[in-house]
């Protein structure tokens, strides 16, 4: 399956309910952050792709027709570059309201955690912490004007390379109305999905374990 949508906003910017959005418009199966709980073994291969070696997109990716949130929305341009057919949606929301949700969600799961027992979750806050805290923030990311600088500079970095006519920049707060005139789709009968939503990040990540779920725990 070809990747036909990259989403390149920041985690905290409505991913979980884009994915989901484009999961119910028949899209094909989303790849979010979450999906890590799930493929623990797909964390290797995101890091190789963040050093710039050389990855299989296509056996990463495979079976997904789109890919939003860390670590995908970090690595646009390579996903561009092997998928240039591919449309961009930007998710946005206020930046001070995005750091305020990210540093009580992210931010706070992913800092100073005892050892994990789960290997599925293991490999997934282990990610997190090179992918957002090192490499995306610079390990600055309790700083709220820094982290918010780098906020900004993706989302004007986005909008400057990608073509206007492949690129929409989405509040997810607007609904279908957007989403669905850029994809070209029949507006569902149905509420937009509103999820993962202030404390909902954790029963998302939850979930997100599936048929393997395991207990969150402390090691010994």
């Amino acid at each position: 399956m070809t990747l036909r949508i990259i989403g390149t906003g920041f985690g905290r910017t409505g991913t979980m309910s884009l994915k989901l959005a484009l999961e119910e418009l028949g899209f094909g199966a989303c790849y979010h952050m979450t999906e890590l709980a799930a493929h623990p073994e797909h964390a290797p291969l995101w890091l190789a792709l963040t050093r710039g070696e050389r990855v299989d997109l296509e056996q990463l990716l495979a079976g997904y027709a789109a890919a939003v949130d860390w670590p995908a929305c970090t690595l646009w341009r390579e996903l561009l570059a092997a998928y240039p057919d591919a449309r961009v949606i930007l998710t946005v929301r206020n930046p001070g309201d995005w750091y305020e949700s990210f540093s009580r969600t992210i931010l706070a799961r992913s800092e100073n955690l005892p050892p994990i027992a789960s290997p599925n979750i293991r490999a997934l806050y282990e990610l997190s912490r090179e992918v957002i805290l090192r490499q995306t923030f610079g390990g600055r990311a309790n700083d709220a004007s820094h982290a918010i600088s780098i906020y900004n500079a993706h989302n004007a970095a986005v909008a400057a390379a990608v073509p206007a006519d492949k690129l929409l920049v989405y509040d997810v707060v607007s609904g279908w109305g957007p989403l669905c005139e850029f994809l070209r789709a029949a507006v569902p009968d149905r509420p937009f999905p509103r999820a993962n939503a202030g404390d909902g990040f954790a029963l998302a990540l939850r979930d997100s374990v599936g048929p393997r779920r395991r207990k969150v725990t402390p090691t010994s």
